[in-house]
């Protein structure tokens, strides 16, 4: 059985909108201002290396599917060799390589998309998206880069939901300037 993990980008203010550029956001690229360092990076490519597959919105996926087929390194490899389930009512094909276009109700799609597959199915970026994921209790782990910024403006990464969501914290650590890395599970 599949686990729906979230990995974000996130600011002390809970914004994960264009952490690498490619939107017309006041703040895109925000987080290439703050280094990560090289535990940092290692701790996003180990969790690439790890991934059965990818699961993203539509905005997400058109995002990373114009920029991610252009690059050649380990982990770009990984990125466009594996499995990718893009959820969408409006893209009519998904061009980059093993993708699929889920359509229908998201909660059916993606406990369907568990039960199919083995292993980490990771969701990158996707706001609503995720928000659906949390508040139907389809999210079995959530990782949070949070950089040390505040920046006033931009996409959440929670929303309201109907109830409290309870998580445990699994890890925690600081790497880079300041960035934290926390792991969070059901």
């Amino acid at each position: 059985m599949g686990r729906i993990v979230v990995t974000e980008f996130v600011s002390l203010d809970g914004v994960m909108q264009a952490p690498g550029g490619g939107e017309q956001f006041k703040h895109a690229g925000w987080t290439f201002k703050i280094d990560r360092g090289q535990e940092g990076n290692k701790f996003k490519l180990d969790e690439t290396l790890s991934s059965a597959a990818l699961l993203l919105g539509r905005v997400t996926y058109q995002g990373f599917a114009a920029a991610w087929p252009s690059m050649k390194n380990e982990f770009a490899d990984k990125f466009n060799s594996m499995p990718k389930y893009v959820v969408s009512s409006t893209l009519e094909k998904a061009t980059w390589n093993n993708s699929t276009v889920l359509r229908g109700n998201v909660v059916e799609e993606v406990s369907k998309l568990k039960q199919k597959l083995n292993g980490d199915i990771v969701v990158h970026g996707s706001a609503r998206l995720v928000q659906t994921l949390v508040e139907h209790d389809l999210v079995d782990e959530l990782r949070l880069m949070v950089f040390p910024v505040i920046l006033g403006t931009g996409k959440r990464l929670f929303g309201e939901t109907s109830d409290k969501k309870g998580l445990r914290l699994k890890t925690s650590k600081t790497v880079g300037d300041g960035v934290a890395i926390l792991i969070y599970e059901r």
